[in-house]
């Protein structure tokens, strides 16, 4: 998770914010202004579009496009909005990119692999775990451009947005907030993150990237603006199992949790691309990961092991 800070410096100009449960997380929305009254109707209409895009995307609703694409499932073709199309279109196109490791397609496995609470008292075997993760394969989702369809071969098979839809969430609402008239603000969706602006000083926003070991505390600080920032944990939920710690983050390869990795965080310019990219470096690991993120333009990670070493790209600086 990432944090945000003000500088406490007097200004004609200030920081209005809102927090409110929205996508089943905490997002905490921000409008810099001297008009408390235009910064909280900016504000509004950020809160509805995440809302609306709450909507479309949820699998908690049978009346969303994902409910439909998914009950069909090995049977038709869904047509779809445009919307949908193209984040599915996009998602492809991460998993390409990530050979994999990122899969909307994750929705597949089996409900009874995982439980991350108390009553799971051991890991199941890897057979099992490669069994219950055959139908999770982007490849077998089949998209016709010309009719606007979505079609999943196999029967079965289900997609989720929990990869990149808080940071789609949170990119259109930056975006409704600016064509607005917003100058300056943060959208903050559970530590998935977009800036834009300054703040009420005029400097960069102050970005604190929080201790994997310790919730709440800081380790490191970036200044930053015009920005997307996102962070992936084992600390945000795990199982304990023999005084080992088991992230929640699942390899869609092999049905197993990923190990060795505490966090990872994404710099780049979008609040999607952000989100969608922690979970693939943290399935790839620290070299293939990074590796990666190298050879991508715009885009930088932090990466802190298990043994609380801190391994960044070649091009991010932070205090």
């Amino acid at each position: 998770m990432v944090s945000t800070q003000t500088d406490n410096i007097i200004s004609e100009k200030n920081v209005f914010s809102k927090s409110l449960k929205l996508m089943g997380n905490r997002f905490q929305i921000s409008a810099v202004d001297e008009d408390e009254n235009f910064a909280n109707e900016c504000i509004e209409c950020g809160i509805s579009e995440i809302q609306r895009i709450e909507r479309l995307l949820t699998t908690f609703s049978e009346e969303s496009e994902t409910a439909a694409i998914n009950k069909n499932a090995g049977i038709m073709p869904v047509p779809v909005s445009q919307e949908t199309f193209d984040i599915i279109e996009r998602s492809i196109r991460i998993s390409q990119i990530t050979q994999g490791a990122f899969d909307i397609t994750y929705g597949s496995i089996d409900k009874r692999l995982w439980n991350f609470d108390t009553t799971m008292k051991s890991l199941p075997d890897k057979n099992t775990a490669k069994k219950m993760v055959r139908l999770v394969n982007y490849k077998n989702i089949d998209l016709d451009k010309k009719e606007r369809t979505v079609f999943l071969k196999e029967k079965g098979m289900r997609i989720g947005f929990g990869g990149i839809g808080k940071g789609y969430a949170a990119e259109r609402a930056k975006l409704i907030m600016r064509e607005m008239g917003s100058t300056s603000g943060i959208v903050n969706a559970s530590g998935d993150l977009t800036t834009w602006g300054y703040q009420p000083n005029g400097k960069p926003w102050t970005i604190g990237v929080v201790n994997p070991n310790a919730a709440g505390e800081i380790f490191s600080y970036m200044n930053v603006t015009d920005l997307a920032i996102a962070t992936s944990g084992n600390y945000e939920k795990y199982i304990l199992i023999k005084g080992k710690k088991y992230s929640h983050t699942i390899n869609p390869r092999t049905g197993l949790p990923v190990t060795g990795i505490k966090s990872v965080t994404i710099v780049t310019t979008n609040a999607e691309l952000a989100d969608a990219m922690t979970t693939p470096v943290m399935i790839m690991g620290i070299r293939a990961g990074l590796d990666m993120i190298n050879q991508i333009k715009g885009i930088e990670a932090i990466i802190v092991d298990d043994n609380d070493i801190v391994y960044k790209s070649n091009n991010i600086h932070f205090t």
